[in-house]
């Protein structure tokens, strides 16, 4: 999916939910970062790049089971290496406008309603309230956008770790925060220490980013609203992470 931020990008599905996001130099160090978030589930995923593949991007991608690629364009020794795995399906997009309304069938009917676009004034960091923790840097800062753009794409209770400008951790499809977050931290494994968090809803109680803070995020954007914000931001200031509000969800159910 394409996020539209500055730089390649690249973005590994397994099913409705990203296995691996990232950003990167080219689009080669992109689809690395990616697959390294999650490897496991990366394997017969579907792999979706917003820039052209490359042959060097295309070898890496050649040593792993993948489904389907698609991207704007292909290098043509990028189509030549993966014409060679059998059964791969390799599609080209031009468009990446996407649609403003979502359209799914009920038992009787349809539902239309609009699509989330990434486009609310809490979408852009310098919307944003911080509520605890001292100034970030622009590395960090960064990571943070990054996180709080790409956790958009993960459904159910999303907690998506990031670090350098790549997932690091995803927790979805779980019905409670807590189940997520705990997630998120088993899949970057020691790579959650000196990330940073995004949550796609309020935190409801202080367990959820505990669990965060204790594996060692050291920021969470998240959209704020709950009843117990106070209690969340108290856990956020013991903790002595940076904290910051969108006042915007994204959360999606699976």
């Amino acid at each position: 999916i394409p996020l539209r931020l500055v730089g390649s990008e690249m973005c590994i599905r397994d099913s409705a939910n990203p296995c691996g996001i990232a950003v990167g130099k080219d689009i080669a160090q992109a689809y690395a970062k990616a697959h390294l978030c999650d490897p496991v589930s990366a394997f017969g995923g579907v792999v979706a790049a917003n820039r052209t593949v490359t042959a060097a991007m295309a070898q890496s991608l050649s040593e792993v089971f993948t489904e389907v690629v698609i991207a704007p364009e292909y290098e043509s020794a990028a189509l030549e290496i993966l014409m060679k795995k059998p059964s791969i399906r390799i599609l080209i997009c031009t468009q990446t406008r996407i649609s403003p309304l979502e359209i799914r069938p009920v038992s009787g009917g349809v539902l239309v309603q609009e699509t989330d676009l990434i486009a609310a004034d809490g979408d852009d960091p310098k919307n944003w309230k911080q509520v605890t923790g001292a100034a970030l840097s622009p590395d960090v800062m960064r990571d943070l956008e990054f996180a709080w753009r790409a956790v958009r794409a993960v459904k159910s209770n999303a907690i998506l770790l990031a670090k350098d400008g790549a997932a690091v951790g995803i927790g979805m499809g779980q019905v409670n925060r807590v189940d997520s977050a705990k997630l998120a931290v088993d899949r970057a494994g020691a790579r959650v220490a000196g990330s940073v968090g995004a949550s796609d809803a309020f935190f409801p109680f202080a367990d959820g980013l505990e669990i965060l803070t204790q594996a060692g995020v050291i920021a969470i954007v998240q959209p704020g609203g709950s009843v117990r914000d106070e209690e969340v931001i108290a856990a956020a200031t013991k903790a002595g992470i940076a904290m910051f509000f969108t006042s915007t969800r994204h959360f999606s159910h699976a």
